[in-house]
């Protein structure tokens, strides 16, 4: 992976864990974790991500197991915009990426229609399957054109 790219649970190319931000308050105190606090084994830290809440978003998916919203900070989202990956440059330093996964649910006013229910996490699938595209710097999602 391009060393400037950080897709949440991915850093410089190595699989680094999953960052789980789905948070409960703790039984004995009553309060909630800081979820900023949180760092995946081999050293990212989830405050590198803070602010991720209001990225702008890339995409969505859906599977029978989660709803995703794929969400890039301003470098990353310019760099979508100056045709990044399908130009065959990587993408520069300081470009990030987050993936919120949630639980999917059947609305209740139309029940066709499935939307968030409970957060899951945030999360990372891993630099092994990423290696499927090399060729688009090891990043899946293209920008979703507006």
């Amino acid at each position: 992976m391009h060393a400037a790219v950080r897709y949440l649970g991915v850093l410089g190319g190595c699989a680094v864990g999953t960052v789980t931000v789905a948070l409960a308050a703790s039984p004995a105190t009553g309060t909630t974790p800081d979820k900023y606090a949180l760092k995946v084994p081999g050293g990212l830290a989830f405050s590198e991500f803070k602010g991720y809440e209001s990225w702008q978003l890339v995409s969505l998916s859906r599977s029978e197991k989660a709803v995703a919203a794929i969400l890039a900070n301003p470098v990353m989202i310019d760099a979508y915009r100056a045709g990044i990956p399908g130009n065959g440059k990587p993408f520069p330093d300081g470009a990030k990426m987050a993936k919120v996964h949630w639980n999917p649910k059947k609305n209740e006013f139309f029940p066709d229609t499935t939307i968030p229910g409970t957060q899951h996490d945030v999360d990372k699938c891993g630099f092994a399957c990423h290696t499927k595209v090399k060729t688009r710097d090891y990043v899946f999602t293209d920008y979703g054109t507006r």
